[in-house]
């Protein structure tokens, strides 16, 4: 394959206003006997706006900003999960996000066969996550638990399974939406550990992240999103100076 990229130009993205506007039966009632008042309509929210993006192969970008700024939106955009209204979204490579692990779990079957669950949504085959089931239910830890059903585990067993089928296959883009803590201190070592050799070796990296110290040791370069727009682009000491000194939130 050529080489990888992320290309967006004058990208637009809306979240639709029925998402907000939907109310529920007690709402309705309660609005009827003029207890509360009518929810006003909301508008479409504009999430990016006229958004651009050039990422090359080699780089590892950080996405900053406070809440609401429009990062973990652009990494949804990325990994082809939210719809643009318009403009241009031109990605090459293969794209493996790390930001909802516990997608495609059915609660009623048992681990083992979540694993199936969760590779085949992950792009792998029946025989190439069979081939990785062994691997992932060591990665885990969970002994016998891999056969009872999911709803009996534990949280934290849970997240060690989710963990364990989502980084069990590599990318060359890599989308990471903060850092995943995962089970008890061993564990987390483990996966802290595995979690480094995904982005070595991944072609690009994009990591969204609160934590101002890691981003900057692991990326190349820094993006500081506002308001679903870029206002500031570059080298990451350069980029956390002017993210801390113009007093931006960190909520």
């Amino acid at each position: 394959m050529d080489n990888c990229y992320i290309k967006m130009e004058n990208v637009n993205l809306y979240y639709p206003s029925h998402i907000y506007n939907a109310t529920t039966l007690k709402q309705e009632v309660f609005s009827f006997l003029k207890l509360q008042k009518k929810k006003e309509k909301l508008e479409d929210v504009h999430a990016l706006k006229n958004f651009n993006l050039n990422i090359k192969e080699g780089e590892k970008v950080g996405i900053i900003g406070h809440n609401g700024a429009g990062k973990s939106t652009l990494l949804k955009t990325i990994a082809g999960i939210y719809p643009i209204k318009d403009g241009i979204r031109d990605i090459r490579g293969e794209i493996r996000s790390l930001f909802d692990l516990s997608l495609g779990f059915d609660l009623e079957s048992s681990g083992r066969e979540n694993i199936m669950y969760r590779g085949l949504l992950l792009g792998e085959t029946p025989k190439t996550i069979k081939e990785k089931e062994q691997e992932i239910i060591d990665f885990a830890e969970l002994g016998d638990f891999i056969d009872y059903p999911i709803r009996s585990y534990s949280s934290g067993m849970l997240v060690r399974l989710a963990f364990s089928i989502s980084t069990s296959v590599a990318g060359e883009i890599l989308l990471l939406d903060e850092v995943i803590a995962a089970g008890d201190a061993a564990f987390h070592k483990k996966a802290k550990k595995r979690m480094g050799d995904l982005m070595d070796t991944a072609k690009i990296l994009v990591f969204v992240s609160h934590d101002l110290t890691t981003i900057q040791e692991i990326c190349t370069r820094i993006i500081l999103m506002e308001h679903g727009r870029i206002i500031a682009d570059g080298d990451p000491d350069e980029i956390v100076h002017h993210y801390n000194s113009n007093h931006f939130s960190l909520n």
